[in-house]
């Protein structure tokens, strides 16, 4: 069974930076395609980051050009640097397993806790 644990979540000040981690294991992540999505309060979830076993990368586009996703195969984990902070990032974040069909992303593992982001203004 897959197992999450996201990391890296706290209180910043717009303009800041923060990056996240995630620990993916129990599974063949080099393989394999992962992403991270985030819920807003009083939102639904929503994609924010994804990247395939090749290291190609896609972003929603609000924050395209300032989250960066990034993987370390030797150590199972998916990192998401986060630049230039708004409060509209605020939201907890969830990072997750999944696969690719076509251009479109499906997450296969089951949610984590996830990590809350705070962006203050």
């Amino acid at each position: 069974q897959v197992q999450l644990t996201e990391s890296g979540g706290g209180l910043v000040q717009s303009g800041e930076s923060l990056t996240l981690s995630c620990g993916i294991s129990a599974y063949k992540f080099t393989a394999n395609a992962a992403g991270w999505y985030r819920q807003p309060p009083g939102k639904q979830r929503e994609l924010v980051a994804t990247i395939n076993p090749g290291g190609r990368t896609n972003y929603l586009d609000s924050v395209e050009g300032r989250f960066f996703i990034s993987r370390d195969n030797t150590k199972d984990t998916v990192y998401l640097q986060m630049n230039s902070l708004k409060p509209e990032d605020t939201a907890v974040y969830y990072c997750t397993a999944g696969t690719f069909m076509g251009a479109h992303y499906y997450p296969n593992s089951k949610w984590g806790d996830g990590t809350q982001v705070t962006v203050s203004s």
